[in-house]
């Protein structure tokens, strides 16, 4: 019996052994597998870490280039002649207003002396140009004031993001009104549209306007910017159309000019101490002399000819409104509108633009 068990007893010993040596090899062979994926995971953590400052270290080379890009373009324009100021990615203004922080902001043009009053911060001097962008190192574009001498630059802007055709609705203006548009500087936008660049006379005060001329078509005037060629913003890239980057900005036509004019206000009128004569064909509420002119309005109308009937109509409107009687004389303009020829869509979309014009839409 006694070799038997010293023979069970060695061969439990070498088992015993065996498994030993096998959990010590397991434990080994998962310490190894632990150190290996804690060292990939280092060295994906590494990895990312170097992508990210790679690429981090990429867009700052990149907006530094954009902002001399800038700079280098600004000081291209006021050599033109074009006050400029430095703009964000936003299309704003790049500096902040000094008086951000005060509790009760004073209305300041600049006359503090500090930089941040937007286009009031507008010169040709490249000192302060570049003064400008240096206190506003994140700039990627630059704006170019309007209004100002020597050009009075007045900024046509035709947009295309309210899914209206804007050069269309300037080109109708055209035949209307028999003006055309000179060649002149002309930039796209990143979203597609165009900034037509146009000259005013010193003493015409052009306002800043939006859909006021017709759906789509803003005016830039005095106290407005236009984003200048070569500008980075959030969407792309301002260009010169081919061809239009060499030109100088070409005079307004002057009745185009009398178009972006601010409407004449009107003196109120004062009251009646007797009672209005009224024709049965005048509103309501209308004077004789009302009656008078808003029937001449209607003959004016009436007396056109194929080829003009639209511009008749749309001048008579604008008479009309500028003159108080618009409303009231809307649906006697439409119907001589009718029977010279127009559909009744076409003569209330005419109104309708005369309105808009006149600010009474």
């Amino acid at each position: 019996m006694a070799p038997t068990e010293r023979g069970a007893t060695g061969s439990s010993s070498s088992a015993s052994s065996a498994a030993a040596r096998t959990s010590a090899s397991d434990a080994a062979a998962r310490d190894l597998a632990s150190s290996t994926a804690d060292s990939s995971s280092a060295d994906s953590s590494t990895a990312d870490s170097s992508t990210a400052a790679r690429s981090t270290a990429a867009r700052t080379v990149a907006d530094r280039r954009a902002a001399t890009l800038a700079l280098a373009h600004a000081l291209s324009a006021a050599e033109r002649g074009l006050s400029v100021i430095p703009l964000g990615r936003t299309k704003l203004p790049a500096l902040r207003s000094p008086h951000h922080d005060d509790p009760q902001p004073a209305l300041c043009h600049g006359e503090c002396g500090r930089p941040g009053h937007g286009v009031y911060d507008a010169t040709t001097d490249p000192h302060r140009i570049r003064e400008l962008f240096a206190a506003a190192p994140w700039a990627t574009g630059y704006g170019i004031a309007c209004g100002l001498p020597p050009h009075h630059l007045i900024g046509i802007d035709l947009d295309t993001k309210s899914g209206t055709d804007a050069s269309a609705g300037l080109r109708e203006l055209a035949l209307r009104h028999l003006f055309t548009i000179p060649p002149t500087v002309v930039v796209t936008t990143p979203s597609g549209g165009r900034h037509i660049w146009l000259t005013g006379p010193p003493h015409a005060v052009v306002p800043n306007s939006a859909g006021r001329l017709a759906p789509g078509i803003d005016i830039r005037g005095a106290g407005g910017y236009l984003v200048g060629p070569g500008s980075r913003t959030e969407h792309g890239i301002y260009s010169t159309v081919p061809g239009t980057g060499h030109l100088p900005p070409a005079p307004c036509p002057p009745t185009l000019l009398r178009l972006l004019a601010p409407p004449p206000s009107r003196a109120p009128r004062a009251p009646s101490t007797t009672q209005p004569d009224i024709t049965p064909a005048a509103h309501p509420h209308s004077s004789n002399q009302e009656a008078q002119r808003g029937q001449g309005l209607v003959q004016f109308v009436l007396a056109a000819h194929e080829g003009q009937r639209n511009t008749r109509l749309f001048w008579a409107a604008c008479r009309a409104y500028e003159n108080g009687i618009g409303e009231a004389l809307a649906p006697q303009l439409t119907a001589a509108a009718l029977r010279v020829g127009l559909t009744e869509p076409e003569a209330h979309s005419t109104i309708a633009s005369a309105a808009r014009l006149t600010d009474h839409a």
